[in-house]
């Protein structure tokens, strides 16, 4: 399954919708972590947001599909978000690497 342009689809509507163009940091850790962080790690950070079981399972689902991509394609991914976050407004780069590099 192709999950690449869907994960930057929605990256796009949630980074620059006209309305709200501010990236929040805790979107940044989010996006990050789906593509980097361990699992064990990752849902615990989704634990934060009282999430239903059934949609932190969910969620935890697809991540098992993206933890299959390649190295290259999950750099590729990151280097796409970082490309769309500046778009939308954010520039400090520095912190978002600070997200990638753990």
């Amino acid at each position: 399954m192709r999950l690449s342009l869907p994960v930057l689809l929605v990256t796009l509507a949630l980074c620059c919708y006209e309305g709200n163009a501010f990236v929040c940091s805790s979107l940044i850790d989010d996006l990050t972590g789906f593509f980097w962080k361990p699992d064990e790690v990752y849902k615990a950070k989704l634990q934060k947001y009282n999430a239903p079981p059934e949609a932190v399972e969910a969620k935890m689902e697809v991540k098992k599909c993206v933890n299959q991509f390649s190295f290259v394609n999950k750099l590729l991914l990151t280097k796409t978000l970082g490309k769309v976050l500046v778009k939308c407004g954010f520039t400090d780069l520095k912190c978002f690497l600070s997200f990638v590099l753990g």
